[in-house]
């Protein structure tokens, strides 16, 4: 079982790691079957494998690990960056994925893991405590899950987000803005977090940049709400009514 022992020390592992252990590639293979049908491994994806807790009879490995072992460049991101960092209202069944390299869809114990193409390899960080793990910081978090609403829940699940966040360091803000040079970005950006200016600790300044970036050209925030929505010319924005407003429900009204 020394081959067990040594292949339970890594959350998620593949053939290489095997063949590291054993001498070949052939070998590597009757090995893995071999624990497979003992229960002792199971197979996630191609050449994905994780070691099962014969307690809980569970993998060892998390989603979040699962995710980061798709692609030598996978890293967690968008909503599930949120869910990592505790501040999504709400548990997914989707993983967000995102790698420079391409992958499928698929699902594995109910949870799908989604691709999402890699912009950029900026704010990109090892988590803490946990092994195996890429995750966008906390501020490219914001920025992405404000440049692609629509594909993670859309803005009522952002606003839940951003409610729990206490500080943001404006310089990755910045920069993080700049990579993506979008005048509506800009514009989403700076409207949003303006809001959340004081909870934040966000500078007027920052709000001004966002500001000087945004052209002249008209843009809804959200697409789908233009009928409901009302001009805002300090941003250019079109804005749903009551954005902001509470209901008698105590819920964010997005429109």
């Amino acid at each position: 079982m020394g081959v067990f022992t040594e292949l339970a020390k890594y959350p998620v592992f593949t053939i290489v790691d095997v063949k590291r252990l054993v001498g070949n590639e052939k070998t590597a293979y009757s090995q893995i079957e071999r624990f497979m049908k003992k229960g002792l491994v199971k197979k996630i994806r191609k050449n994905i494998y994780s070691v099962v807790n014969p307690t809980t009879d569970q993998l060892v490995a998390t989603r979040y690990q699962i995710a980061c072992a798709i692609t030598d460049t996978a890293y967690i991101s968008h909503h599930s960056a949120f869910e990592y960092y505790g501040l999504a209202n709400q548990v997914f069944y989707e993983v967000y994925v995102s790698s420079e390299k391409k992958f499928n869809h698929f699902q594995y114990d109910r949870m799908t893991y989604k691709y999402v193409a890699s912009r950029t390899k900026e704010g990109v960080v090892a988590a803490k405590n946990t092994i195996g793990v890429r995750i966008t910081d906390l501020e490219r978090t914001v920025i992405d899950s404000i440049r692609d609403y629509n594909k993670i829940g859309g803005f009522e699940e952002i606003f839940n987000c951003l409610e729990g966040i206490y500080y943001l360091d404006e310089t990755k803000l910045k920069r993080y803005l700049d990579i993506y040079d979008t005048q509506g970005l800009y514009q989403r950006v700076g409207y949003l977090l303006e809001h959340y200016r004081d909870e934040m600790q966000l500078s007027k300044e920052f709000i001004e940049y966002c500001k000087d970036k945004i052209g002249k050209s008209r843009r809804y925030l959200i697409l789908e709400a233009k009928s409901e929505s009302s001009y805002n010319s300090e941003w250019e924005l079109m804005v749903p009514e009551g954005l902001f407003e509470i209901s008698d429900e105590g819920d964010e009204i997005l429109a």
